[in-house]
């Protein structure tokens, strides 16, 4: 119970006072299932960049921290090809910083700031913490090239329109439609779903 109220009042919290570059939502009505959006950091590698993630909240929530993992690939010291996180704030102590005070917008903006200032003294990804102490021309080359591959949105505006069939009539639906110039022709117009 204290889990649902305290989650609605974060919830709450997040859509009215977000933190810069953060937007936080539920999935469907599942109060123990979120997804989270982080913006890339300017001048970081990742900047430009929507990195999406899936947050899972336990049961024993807020004595114990969220799960949270990167659904967008990263290329990251911090972050594994899974998408996990090494974060204190996501560790119950003794090995980890999670507390009852602290919440989803400030672990989300914890790790906004380990996008932004990577810690390659304790890395999930020993190979890339290497290339970022000793090569960084070659990680922050790699780091744009993810970024650009898997988090940069092709698409440069959105455009909304109403196509009136009588079953959208019916379920007083409107569908957005999407229009884009195509990477490599800048005459070809495609339209894709807005979402």
């Amino acid at each position: 119970m204290q889990r649902i109220s305290r989650l609605k009042r974060e919830m709450q919290l997040l859509s009215a006072e977000p933190p810069p570059g953060v937007s936080c939502w539920q999935i469907e009505e599942r109060v123990d299932e979120l997804q989270a959006q982080i913006v890339g950091g300017a001048n970081t590698p990742y900047e430009g960049g929507v990195f999406t993630l899936e947050i899972n909240i336990p049961e024993r929530y807020p004595f114990e921290p969220p799960k949270m993992r990167f659904l967008t690939p990263i290329y990251h010291p911090n972050i594994d090809n899974a998408g996990r996180i090494c974060l204190d704030a996501l560790k119950l102590p003794p090995k980890g910083a999670w507390r009852p005070s602290l919440n989803i917008s400030t672990v989300l903006t914890s790790i906004q700031l380990l996008m932004s200032e990577p810690n390659p003294d304790d890395p999930l990804m020993a190979d890339i913490s290497s290339e970022f102490k000793y090569n960084k021309p070659l990680y922050l080359e790699k780091a744009t090239k993810w970024t650009a591959e898997h988090a940069i949105q092709k698409n440069k505006g959105c455009v909304e329109t109403e196509e009136k069939t009588s079953t959208e009539n019916k379920n007083k639906k409107a569908a957005h439609k999407r229009e884009a110039l195509s990477a490599q022709e800048n005459l070809e117009h495609t339209k894709k779903v807005c979402m």
